[in-house]
């Protein structure tokens, strides 16, 4: 490959005269905005252990109360971006937030896409746009770009959920802000109810249709894990047991940026992954897993969290002889094919 110019082969006189103007050479830059073959990719394989970082996450409980905190968060900070940047990859934003009993984080709207994964706790809500979405373990609860949102908690325990947002797209693109608001009059409860068999949905024929562009805002583990091991008995050979979370009614993505799937491994499954562009976030519900990317392997117990880069092929193995193990993935696999960008290699 052709050597290029470096930017100090220029005269002093010159580089000071682009920079009055504004203006910079792209040639000595060229190899690094457009590198040959492969990005340069600064998301790195890490591992968040929660039985190391509960801990911390209790104490901040006690520490900062929820009027000092409005979301009493711990920010997954990926090292290869810099942690303060709090980012785990390019485009995803992940957090463990804490709600402890009696308290309430008041409403608010933003302009990222969330979605709250739970993780541990019993006797918390949401309520997205009007609607009450009580919080248990697996369960994923949607809370999309412009509508309301709050949380509460009427039970005994801590209840912990991982936070899922594209924040760090939003953010570069200069459209990120948030607006505060009061308390929701919550209007209606358990809508998902209305999209529990595959294929039925509410009929617009004879009226005017679902005026919400997210008709379902949660999305039941007990649903999604009936769904895996149907799958898994039902095709015992398919090659990997996954569900995604998607529009009931169209039948795309649930979100717009981001995607979102719960995958079973097979008691001692090996499953290879191809590299793809997007990176990947993988969630442990239940279970155990190992995961090997980029010349990196975690082992994850419930509740771990880690990320993978794109590019790289990944390894998923439950190392469980007898049990199944569940996860839960994020991905920027949307946001790659609407810039049409998403690429797979063998």
């Amino acid at each position: 490959m052709q050597e290029l110019g470096r930017l100090d082969d220029l005269p002093l006189a010159y580089r000071e005269s682009l920079e009055a103007q504004n203006l910079v050479p792209l040639w000595p830059s060229l190899r690094s905005v457009l590198p040959p073959g492969t990005p340069a990719r600064r998301t790195q394989a890490v591992k968040w252990s929660y039985a190391a970082l509960r801990p911390l996450l209790i104490q901040a409980g006690e520490l900062t109360p929820i009027e000092k905190a409005e979301r009493r968060v711990l920010v997954l900070s990926n090292p290869g971006h810099g942690l303060e940047k709090m980012q785990a990859s390019a485009a995803i934003y992940l957090g463990m937030q804490l709600l402890l009993p009696g308290e309430w984080a008041p409403a608010h709207k933003h302009t990222p896409n969330a979605v709250r994964m739970i993780v541990e706790g019993e006797g918390a809500y949401t309520t997205v746009d009007g609607e009450k979405c009580p919080m248990h373990r697996g369960d994923l609860i949607l809370t999309p770009t412009g509508l309301w949102h709050e949380h509460g908690h009427d039970g005994e325990d801590p209840v912990v959920w991982l936070d899922v947002l594209d924040l760090p797209l939003v953010y570069y693109t200069e459209t990120s802000y948030a607006t505060e608001g009061q308390e929701q009059a919550v209007t209606g409860t358990r809508l998902e109810r209305n999209y529990a068999r595959g294929g039925v949905v509410p009929s617009p024929v004879f009226t005017r249709g679902s005026a919400r562009t997210y008709p379902m805002l949660r999305y039941p583990w007990a649903d999604a894990r009936s769904a895996l091991l149907n799958l898994a008995e039902a095709q015992p050979d398919v090659e990997a047991v996954q569900v995604a979370y998607v529009n009931p009614e169209s039948g795309n993505d649930c979100q717009n940026i981001l995607g979102f799937s719960a995958l079973m491994l097979r008691p001692g499954e090996t499953l290879p992954l191809p590299a793809r562009s997007p990176a990947m976030v993988f969630h442990v519900i239940e279970g155990g897993a190992e995961v090997c990317a980029d010349d990196k392997t975690f082992s994850l117990a419930p509740a771990d969290t880690c990320c993978t880069p794109g590019y790289v092929p990944v390894t998923l193995k439950n190392p469980s002889p007898s049990e199944p193990a569940f996860i839960f993935i994020a991905d920027e696999s949307p946001l790659h094919k609407k810039l049409g960008v998403y690429e797979v290699r063998a």
